[in-house]
Parts: structure tokens; C-alpha cells; sequence
């Protein structure tokens, strides 16, 4: 088959979101892992900022990764990928200027969407670590964004926090967000189906939702009812990878030690030590959890 151009693939990025299903991402992490999901039916892949953080630094989701040190895995990804790729960009890595740098690069890259949150990041001095900027620096952020793009087919979408807002305040940032063009809103941390309600019959843009499995969004139907075009289940594939790669490694060695027997998830806490990433922050920046 002949290979799909990084316009193709927005654009069959923007008919997912177009129709009226539920894709469910693959989370991809290297050019592998986007072959894999292609060749295995994904309709979308997704790179996580998370998941980039523990691929190129073994360090957790606290903001350290770099614009550039991003846009090179993605780079990676878009020479092979032939599935539509969401490229998890964070806050754009600084202010509205920032933002349009970052959607410049991740475009070359070869991303097909890209997601933009309103998180207060990196973590401010004295601050909650789940503090959002304004709604008005917000939707500066989501302008810029749409300023800095070239091609057109390539998708902003704006992200918010939804489990640190009233459902009022929800409805406030995301309705700003599509006024300001965004093509989609991408929400983290909605509780359940009628929490969704509330706030999809405000929207008219499709929507993307982070779920990490919670199992009272399980169903797709009904998601797709209410405009949800895009569901992020979480990064399990990467996880396994290390637990994968852990396991040969300790069998290849004629070991066992003290991680022997823990799961995916207390692999990747062990080895990306977030309790000295706690600590320094709340030593050198007094930031509240």
C-alpha cells in the first residue's frame, strides 16, 4: 500500500473526529510501537508527555522534558508512522510564544494534532501542582496555536484539568476555548456520565477525554452520543515494555531482588525515584501536592 503523507494522515485524523464513534488510542513511544498500532488496526496513536518524560529521561511527568528533546521523538515517530499521531505537547511549553514555536516544530515532526493544557507548568514556587493558568492566558495559548500552524488539516486541541473545577467552571473554560477556535477540547478527570452531560450540551466541538479506565465512562456508545470522538485510555503498552524489558534482564542476569514481583506501574515508580522529585520541590519551591 502506498505510504500516507503527514496531510493524509491529519486529514484522516479530522474525519475521525467527524464521525459520530469512539476511537480509542494506542499509546505509542517509538517508531516500533507506531508500526505496531498501525499494522494492528489502531485508528490513532497518541505520544504522551508522560511517557516521552520516562522514554528519554527515566524521569516522571513533572514538566523536565524539553520542547526539543520532545519534538524528536516525535520526530522519530512521524518518519514511520502511518496512523494518526496526537503529540501530548503539555502547556506548549511556555507562554503563547512558546506555544506557536512548539506547534511549529511538532508540525514538521509530522503530528497530526497536538494537545495544548492549561496547567500552571512547570510547577510554580508556592503553588498547587494542579494549579491552571486563566482562562484568558488560556485562550491566548489556543490563538497563538492556530496562528502558528501551516497546515490547516493539522488539529489544536485545547486540554483542561476537569478534576480540579466546579462542572461550572468547566463549562466556562471550554466553551472560551471553542470561541477561540479550538478543534477540539481534550478533558482530564471527568467523573462520570452525568458530569460529561453537563458539560458536552455547551460544546458543539468534538471531544477528547483522558479516562485512565475509569470504569464508569465505559461505553463507548454513549460516549460517542455525547460527542467524544477520542478516548485515552492510558499508556499500558509502555508500561508493559518495562516491566518486559525488567523481567529479561533479571531472568538474563540469574537474579532476584527486591523489585522482583511488582507490578508494571511500582516498576516505573521505583526506577523514576518521583519521591526525590517531591521532595526537591517542596524544599526549593515550597509547591503543595
Amino acid at each position: 500500500m502506498p505510504k500516507a503523507s503527514h496531510h493524509d494522515l491529519r486529514i484522516a485524523f479530522r474525519e475521525l473526529l467527524a464521525s459520530d464513534s469512539c476511537y480509542h488510542t494506542a499509546s505509542v513511544f517509538d517508531p516500533m510501537s507506531a508500526r505496531i498500532a498501525a499494522d494492528l488496526g489502531f485508528e490513532v496513536g497518541i505520544l504522551g508527555g508522560s511517557v516521552a518524560s520516562l522514554q528519554v529521561l527515566a524521569a516522571p511527568d513533572f514538566a523536565l522534558i524539553t520542547l526539543s528533546e520532545f519534538v524528536e521523538q516525535a520526530t522519530r515517530i512521524g518518519r514511520v508512522a502511518q496512523l494518526p499521531v496526537i503529540a501530548d505537547a503539555d502547556h506548549g511549553y511556555g507562554n503563547a510564544l512558546n506555544v506557536m514555536r512548539t506547534v511549529v516544530e511538532l508540525e514538521r515532526a509530522g503530528v497530526a494534532a497536538l494537545t495544548i493544557e492549561d496547567t500552571l507548568l512547570p510547577a510554580q514556587f508556592g503553588r498547587k501542582s494542579t494549579d491552571l493558568i486563566s482562562v484568558e492566558e488560556g485562550v491566548g495559548k489556543i490563538r497563538a496555536a492556530l496562528e502558528a500552524r501551516v497546515d490547516s488539516a493539522l488539529s489544536i486541541i485545547a486540554r483542561t484539568h476537569a478534576g480540579v473545577l466546579s462542572t461550572e467552571e468547566i463549562i466556562v473554560r471550554t466553551q472560551s476555548y471553542q470561541r477561540a477556535g479550538a478543534d477540539g477540547i481534550c478533558m482530564v478527570g471527568i467523573k462520570d456520565f452525568e458530569q460529561l452531560e453537563r458539560i458536552a450540551e455547551h460544546l458543539t466541538v468534538p471531544l477528547m477525554l483522558v479516562t485512565y479506565g475509569n470504569p464508569k465512562l465505559h461505553d463507548d456508545a454513549r460516549l460517542a452520543s455525547l460527542g467524544a470522538r477520542i478516548a485515552v485510555d492510558g499508556h499500558g503498552a509502555y508500561f508493559a515494555a518495562i516491566k518486559a524489558t525488567y523481567d529479561c534482564l533479571r531472568e538474563q542476569r540469574g537474579r532476584q531482588n527486591k523489585s522482583e514481583g511488582l507490578s508494571a506501574t511500582e516498576l516505573s515508580h521505583t526506577y523514576t525515584q518521583p519521591e526525590d522529585y517531591i521532595r526537591w520541590a517542596k524544599e526549593f519551591m515550597s509547591v503543595e501536592e
